[in-house]
Order: structure tokens, then C-alpha cells, then sequence
């Protein structure tokens, strides 16, 4: 492939979008008598700033924010926002399938110091095009704080259709999506229509180079919470047009995007979080600890790749 310092839409990786990068989806780790382990996740947002990462993204579901309490989940984004004290920005997950709860997590998030809000799309209720379009702008009009809404069908139940997230990226607060919809075809379709600077964020590591390919600035990466430098690696070398060394590194990469969703997230990457010795493998349930056989498939994909 040709390097080149422009995507597939013909627009210059080097514009000026609000988020561009990779972004950790961080894990919340906990002690053994389930609280937040604090002295961790301090460490943990340590390791991604050395590693040069471009943000932290705090209580997403990675982060097991359905099982937090709203004063937990309130927590975790502080702990963050002080550790990380200003070095990377902080987009904070503070979506919910309630508008009204969404606008008071978002409320506290812009109080303590986020740099944006990550909003679901409310899951269960399904809502129809006009109820997506009624949430996300009633917390956009709400808090005056940038949002990046996240599309994620699988979890979800309703796909974000890209009529409506192009209405929501008219909004001067939305400025950006977290694509997880898995559907290149929409992919391609909303990056060519996107207004202005909106900017479109991958929702798979897997994806994340052919989501860059077709003009995406960057992913949401679950990955980089073990490999923040190799994540970051791969961005760069794209951002620079070094395409074939990116897909070299890519495929590369592929066995561990594979292995970390070998169960539902964030059990794999939690358990090799664990194998590395950087946390306590304790979920809260529903989650719950690898069966025997996947944890072995994940802890050969981990040595054979030199991370343990």
C-alpha cells in the first residue's frame, strides 16, 4: 500500500479533531473484599501516561460501570481525573438508559474535571430514531461538556443509524463517535458524510486499522490496557502513512484483539491484567472468572506473544 499522509475519504490525518489516538478503555480493578482498589487503578493510569497513551476513558464497560454504585461510579472518575492531573485528557463513561441519570453523571464528570463524556446508547429500552435523538441532545443541551456517543448494537439491542448521527453531530457539544457497530458499510457511509471535525473513534482493536484505513482517527481500545506502546505504535505509524508497517504490525497484534474477547469483556483482559501481575483477577458478578479452558487459550496467546 502506498503511504500516504491522507485517509480513504481524502482527509488529512494531520486536521485538528478534538480526540485522536487511542483512548484505554480502563478496567476498574478491585481488593479482595470487592471495593474499588484505588492504589491499582492509580497505577494502572500511570502505566498508560508512560506508555504515551492519548487518553483514558474511565467507567465505560470495560470498567465494569454496570455493577458501580453511583457514588463508586462517581469515585472512579475522580480517582482518574487526580491521577492523571492534566497530562491526557479524561472521557468519562457516563451514558445510562435513563436521560436524566445520564445528566447528572455527565453534571458530576464536568465538576470534577473531565475532559468529555462517553454516552451509550441507552441499552434495553431500545429507543426509536427520535428517542436517540431526544436523549443524547437533552444531555448535550444539559452539560455543557463534550460528548463522544457511543454505538454499540451488540450490547445495546438498536443500532445508532447514521441519519441520526449526522442530526447529532450538528450539536456544538457532540464532536465525536465511538463506532462498534462492526458494519464497515456504515462506516464508510457516515465518515464520508460527517460534518466538519466530527470525529469517528473505533470500538474494536480489531478493526481499529481498517476503521483508520477508511478515515477514522483512532479507537477505544480494550488491548491497550495491556499494551499501551504497541497500540500506540500502530496509530502512529498510520498517522505517518507507514501503512505497510502498520499492517505487519496489525496482524501482528490480531491473536491478542482475538484472545481478549475469547469471553464477554472485560473478563479476558482483566484475567491477563492478572497474569501479569498488574491486578487482582476479582470481578463483580454477573461477570466472573474464565472458564479453564479459554484461560488456558489466552495464557498461550499471552506467552506465545511475549507478554508474560
Amino acid at each position: 500500500m502506498a503511504a500516504s499522509g491522507k485517509s480513504a475519504a481524502g482527509r488529512s490525518y494531520r486536521r485538528s479533531f478534538m480526540f485522536k489516538g487511542v483512548y484505554t478503555a480502563i478496567v476498574t480493578p478491585f481488593t479482595k473484599d470487592n471495593k474499588i482498589d484505588e492504589k491499582v487503578l492509580r497505577k494502572l493510569i500511570d502505566i498508560q501516561i508512560e506508555n504515551k497513551i492519548s487518553g483514558i476513558v474511565p467507567v465505560g464497560t470495560t470498567g465494569e460501570s454496570p455493577t458501580l454504585s453511583h457514588e463508586e461510579h462517581h469515585r472512579v472518575i475522580e480517582i482518574v481525573i487526580d491521577q492523571v492531573k492534566g497530562r491526557v485528557p479524561v472521557i468519562a463513561g457516563t451514558g445510562s438508559n435513563s436521560t436524566d441519570e445520564a445528566i447528572e453523571l455527565t453534571a458530576h464528570a464536568k465538576k470534577a474535571g473531565a475532559s468529555a463524556s462517553l454516552q451509550v446508547a441507552p441499552y434495553y429500552n431500545k429507543p426509536t430514531d427520535e428517542g436517540f435523538l431526544r436523549h443524547f441532545t437533552a444531555i448535550a443541551d444539559a452539560v455543557d461538556l463534550p460528548m463522544i456517543v457511543y454505538n454499540i448494537p451488540g450490547r445495546t439491542g438498536k443500532n445508532i443509524e447514521n441519519h441520526v448521527m449526522l442530526h447529532l453531530a450538528n450539536h456544538k457539544n457532540i464532536v465525536g463517535v465511538k463506532e462498534a457497530s462492526g458494519n464497515i458499510g456504515q462506516v464508510m457511509d457516515l465518515i464520508q458524510a460527517r460534518p466538519g471535525d466530527f470525529c469517528v473513534l473505533s470500538g474494536d482493536d480489531n478493526l481499529a486499522y481498517a476503521m483508520m484505513a477508511l478515515g477514522a482517527e483512532g479507537v477505544v481500545s480494550v488491548a491497550s490496557n495491556l499494551i499501551p506502546a504497541e497500540m500506540m505504535k500502530l496509530v502512529n505509524l498510520i498517522f505517518a502513512g507507514k501503512w505497510d508497517e502498520a499492517l505487519l504490525l496489525h496482524y501482528s497484534l490480531l491473536p491478542l484483539f482475538k484472545a481478549i474477547f475469547i469471553e464477554t469483556n472485560p473478563i479476558p483482559i482483566k484475567a491477563a491484567l492478572a497474569m501479569k501481575g498488574l491486578l487482582q483477577e476479582i470481578y463483580r458478578l454477573p461477570m466472573c472468572p474464565m472458564v479453564q479452558a479459554n484461560r488456558e487459550k489466552l495464557g498461550r496467546v499471552l506467552k506465545e506473544m511475549g507478554i508474560i
